[in-house]
């Protein structure tokens, strides 16, 4: 089963815009509809370490169900809870749909960007989070790493290009 679970990012590529569709058609915005389909992804990868996956061919149906419930609850949970819709391609629901693929596209990058932050070395990393993620001078950064302003600006410029190599080679 471990060799098939490699096939999950396919499968959740290939499948993100029909799974959303079914999270809105259970009545969530398009927001709660990405989170229902993260969720579903999550469920689904701690059943493989319980060994309790069905066979392969079977993953898109019962990813569908797992949304599907995810969306329920969410909704049953929510004061904003909206009516059930019929699972059918609506032009008024067209807008919304698009965005909930735009979030679920944002939420993937999010994740491969993550990945590729981890990859960096360790004072590239420490860089990276405290001038971009903590929005920190590079006075500052120098100071708390004990290096120079300049070569937290080289670290940084490398940190860049290695980021953008990766992001691109996991695109």
């Amino acid at each position: 089963m471990r060799a098939s679970i490699e096939n999950l990012g396919d499968l959740a590529q290939n499948e993100r815009g029909r799974l959303a569709a079914i999270a809105r058609a259970e009545g969530a915005s398009a927001e709660d509809a990405v989170d229902c389909v993260q969720e579903a992804l999550c469920t689904f990868l701690d059943l493989d370490k319980k060994s309790a996956l069905p066979a392969t061919e079977e993953w898109p149906a019962f990813l569908a169900g797992i949304v599907k419930n995810a969306a329920r609850n969410r909704r049953r949970r929510h004061y904003r809870a909206r009516p059930h819709l019929e699972i059918a391609d609506d032009t008024a629901h067209a807008e919304e749909d698009a965005l909930a693929d735009e979030l679920l596209m944002r939420a993937e990058e999010h994740v491969r960007l993550q990945a590729c932050v981890q990859e960096l070395c360790t004072v590239q990393r420490a860089v990276v989070t405290l001038r971009m993620l903590e929005e920190r001078p590079g006075e500052d950064v120098a100071t708390a790493l004990g290096i120079s302003r300049e070569h937290v600006a080289v670290l940084l410029h490398r940190a860049k290009k290695s980021l953008h190599t990766c992001m691109t080679f996991h695109a």
